[in-house]
This record gives C-alpha cells, structure tokens and sequence, in this order.
C-alpha cells in the first residue's frame, strides 16, 4: 500500500464563483450568436437580392443559403484552432480571441458594398467574411461552456454548465428584436446594415466582461501538473475520434431542427404563399423568450434525474413533432405559425441543449476537453449549415414533406446516438472525474 505521504496531493487553485463567470460566458455568447444569428435572417430574408443577381426569389435564396452554410463549413477549423489553443493556452484565452474575430468580421459584413454597386466581387466578399465568421464562432462554444462547467460543483455542472447555452436564446431574441425594430425605423439596406453595425458596441461589452474573469481551474491544475499536451486536438481525432463522432450524431436533431426551424422556416413561408417573414420572426422571439428559462430547468433536471433522459424528451420530440410542426404552420393562421415555431424551439432543441455543456465536457479528460467537445460540437456544424439549403431543395423537389422528413430523420439519429452515449450525471455514476 502506497503511504499518506507518498501519495500525490491535489493541487488547489483559485476557483471563482460559478455563477459569476457562468453568467460571464452567457454573456460573451450572447453577443457571438447575434453576430452569427443575423446573418441567418439577413440571409433568409435580405441576401438573396443584395448579393445575388438571381432572377427568381428562388434561386436568391438558394445562393443566400449557401453563403449561410459557409460559416458553418469553417466553423471545425474555428473548433480545432480552439481546442489546441484551450487546451495548451487556456480557455479565457481562446474566448477572448473569438470574440474578437467576430465582432471584426461582422462589423465589416454591414459596410459591405451590394452586387449592384461592384458586381461579383460583393458575394465574393460576403463569402470570405462568412467564413471568417464562422471560424470565430466555432472557437468560442467550447472554452465558454468549459468555464463555466469547470468552475462549478460536480454535483451541479448540468445547471451551471446550462448558463452559457441561455446565451443562444438571448443572442437569437437581440437579432431578431433588431431587424424588426431596424425594419420599423430604416428602408432599404439600410435594414440589415444596421443590426450588423450594432454588433461592435455588443462585442466591446462582451470582451470588457470577459476579462473580469479567472482561468479555468481545471486548466491551472493541470499546468501545473504538466498534463499540457503539445498536440492535444490532433490526439483527440487519433485516440477520442469514436467520442467526437457521437457527438457530431448527438447535435444533429438540435442543430439542425434549429436552422430549419428558425431558418427555412423564414423562406418557407414566403415561397409557399402562407404569411409573411415577421410572424415566423415572433414565433422564433417568444420560443427564444421561453428559453432564457427553460435552459436553466432542463440542466438543473439533468443534475437531478441524469443527462441522457433529459436529452431524449428533446430528441424523441424532434421525431414526433416534424410533420405536426409543418401541418400547424400549413394552416396559414398566424397564431398557428408562432406557436409551431416556438414549440419546436422549447420542447425539440433546448432540452437537448441544455445539457450538452456538461455531458459533451464530461466525455473527455480534462487536457483534451476543449478539443474534444469543440470538434464534436462543431463538426455537426457542417450538416447543420446544409439544411436550409437542403430543406429548400428538398421543397422545390416534393414540397413540405421532404423537410419534414429531414428533420425526423435528424431526430432518429441523435436518438440512436443517446442510447449509445455513456451517462455522466452524478447521480448515475457517483463522483465525477
């Protein structure tokens, strides 16, 4: 038997209180998913004309979609850039410098010139700022969600870790609040400038408030142990690349549902002749408004009752609800549209975002989370940046039901990835790691 003397003593370090810089990393992500949340509707409902010679609202949207899927498709790098830096660097580190790619490149999309002023080179350059976009946006979910998770009790890492997720609602009500008053206020471009402009006095808040707060401690502890690894993202793809896989499957009916919900959704209703934009716009408003509560529930829950079960009332929802959700908003009534699209947000996506923070981070050790959790995270980006172009395609192919099946067939699969994803929650398996 090894003596009390001989064996390794835990190294502490200075822990700050969790809510402080959970409520810190809500913030940060607040402002990082209006920057990247405006582009959606922008996109959605401005793009097509302003970027895009197109001859039918079609195919502009089509072409503005595929500019949205741009981010997405850059947002791994943003994760493996991310998850090296975090894990070598730091986590506060790494949110600093995604929040400041953002704001960089969001600022400069509003300032952009239009297709009818230079041409081709306007969605050339709407294009190379969507991915840089997309490369800030992909580093700032992990380190942000890692702090707050990192900081907290084990025995409450559901509820703490749930904090930042609050940030996507919030950053989605500031986007969408924006263009309805800039719609009311301004004509023209200036409509979708203006939310974008915005976006540079958000950025700077968020970055004074970012550095108020402590590194992680469980990054401390293990600088201090010399656990740092020299290649920590690469290691996780060669030695973890099962784990970053159920994650990319687990994402699949929340984020996608998200954008065919909050995305599509917006387009569909214009190119079906049902309503108008505005109404989809105060379904996604209240669904988000609902979410700045029932993220908080859902991860507390989670502590309570387990990850794994809390997450299936969102996935099996997903399955259930992809055709109702299309017949409420086929009926053309306003009050049907708002309450299919702020059903699908409340009881589809945030159970299952709620408690991704702490059942993706406890997943993996702690000198490869940041990589691990960001790739898994992001990688699911990718399909998640097709569907609203997939989903308009599969539209003009058989009308509503094709994505209506998409969406039930993303919800079968991170089902599927459920039952086969262990549980972490303590009161399923006793003391965390």
């Amino acid at each position: 038997m090894t003596s009390t003397a001989e064996r390794p003593t835990e190294i502490t370090v200075k822990r700050d209180n969790p809510i402080k810089v959970s409520i810190a990393s809500m913030i940060g992500t607040a402002v990082e998913s209006y920057d990247f949340f405006i582009y959606g509707t922008a996109a959605a409902a401005y793009f097509g004309t302003a970027f895009f010679a197109a001859d039918t609202a079609f195919i502009g949207i089509l072409a503005s979609f595929a500019t949205l899927a741009i981010g997405f498709l850059f947002r791994p790098l943003g994760g493996y850039l991310a998850g090296h830096y975090g894990d070598r660097l730091g986590r506060k580190t790494v949110l600093i410098a995604a929040l400041s790619i953002m704001g960089v490149a969001t600022f400069l999309i509003g300032v952009l010139p239009t297709y009818a002023t230079v041409g081709i080179l306007a969605p050339i350059l709407l294009i190379v700022l969507r991915a840089v976009q997309g490369i800030g946006y992909g580093a700032e979910w992990g380190g942000a969600v890692l702090m707050a998770v990192e900081h907290a009790p084990a025995a409450r890492r559901g509820f703490f870790g749930s904090i930042p997720q609050v940030g996507i609602p919030a950053g989605l009500l500031l986007a969408n609040g924006t263009f309805l008053l800039s719609a009311a206020i301004f004509e023209g471009d200036w409509v979708w400038r203006v939310p974008f402009l915005l976006s540079v006095v958000m950025v700077a808040i968020g970055l004074w408030i970012r550095l108020g707060i402590t590194e992680s401690p469980d990054f401390e502890k293990m600088k201090a142990a010399g656990e740092i690894r020299k290649r920590p993202a690469a290691e996780v793809l060669k030695r973890d690349w099962r784990s970053v896989l159920r994650i990319i499957a687990l994402r699949l009916a929340e984020t996608g549902g998200y954008y065919v919900t909050t995305s599509f959704v917006l387009s569909y209703v214009v190119l079906a002749g049902i309503t108008e934009t505005q109404y989809v716009l105060y379904g996604t408003i209240i669904g988000s408004a609902f979410g700045l509560v029932s993220h908080l529930l859902y991860g507390a829950l989670s502590d309570r009752i387990g990850r794994k079960r809390v997450f299936l009332i969102g996935s099996v929802f997903t399955i259930l609800f992809a055709f109702p959700m299309f017949l409420l908003i086929n009926t053309g009534a306003v009050v049907m549209v708002i309450v299919a699209v702020a059903i699908s947000l409340l009881f589809s996506h945030d159970p299952i975002f709620a408690v991704e923070p702490s059942w993706f981070s406890e997943q993996f050790d702690r000198n490869v989370r940041t990589s691990g959790i960001s790739l898994g995270y992001n990688g699911a980006s990718i399909v998640a940046g097709l569907l609203p172009f997939a989903a308009t395609a599969a539209y003009g192919w058989i009308g509503w039901v094709g994505p209506a099946l998409i969406l039930m067939t993303l919800g079968i699969i991170s089902t599927t990835a459920a039952f086969i994803t262990r549980e972490t929650a303590p009161i399923k398996t006793g003391r965390l790691g």
